[in-house]
């Protein structure tokens, strides 16, 4: 065999090879992957039950309602088109209110309504995190 087709050949089976472990790869994370759905997206396209996913939109007004173990919390997420409940047991982030952006992972029910195992409070270009806030007004002087 010449020096040609064996570099030729072991190409081949390099991209071969690059090929299967990608495929496999895929697979593995195909029911790892957690999917991004809006409220209308669920309404037009129907729920994902079972399935761990991502639901983001916007905090409802006047929605959310902390129970009374001091943890738990119910709330609704609505992107303007359709609206969907959602269950929350744990700490909230500190940015988490009504009429903000949300990103919720869970799973949803058959019921239509949504169990959160994580919040992500989505925020704009201007924020700043309180500390260095307050660090960033600070004055010092020179004094010995």
């Amino acid at each position: 065999m010449k020096a040609k087709h064996q570099r030729l050949t072991l190409v081949l089976l390099a991209i071969g090879a690059v090929g299967g472990a990608s495929l496999l790869a895929l697979s593995a994370l195909k029911d790892q992957a957690a999917f991004f759905y809006a409220p209308g997206d669920v309404k037009k396209d129907g729920l994902p039950i079972g399935r761990a996913v991502r639901l983001g939109g916007m905090v409802a007004d006047h929605s959310i309602q902390r129970l009374a173990d001091g943890v738990s919390m119910r709330f609704v997420v609505t992107d303007g088109v359709a609206t969907v409940p959602v269950a929350y047991k744990g700490i909230a982030p500190d940015l988490f209110r009504e009429k903000s952006g949300v990103v919720a992972e869970g799973s949803f029910n058959p019921d239509g309504s949504f169990t959160a195992t994580n919040l992500l409070a989505k925020h704009d270009e201007k924020y700043m995190p309180p500390e260095i806030a307050g660090k960033m007004h600070e004055t010092k002087t020179l004094q010995q």
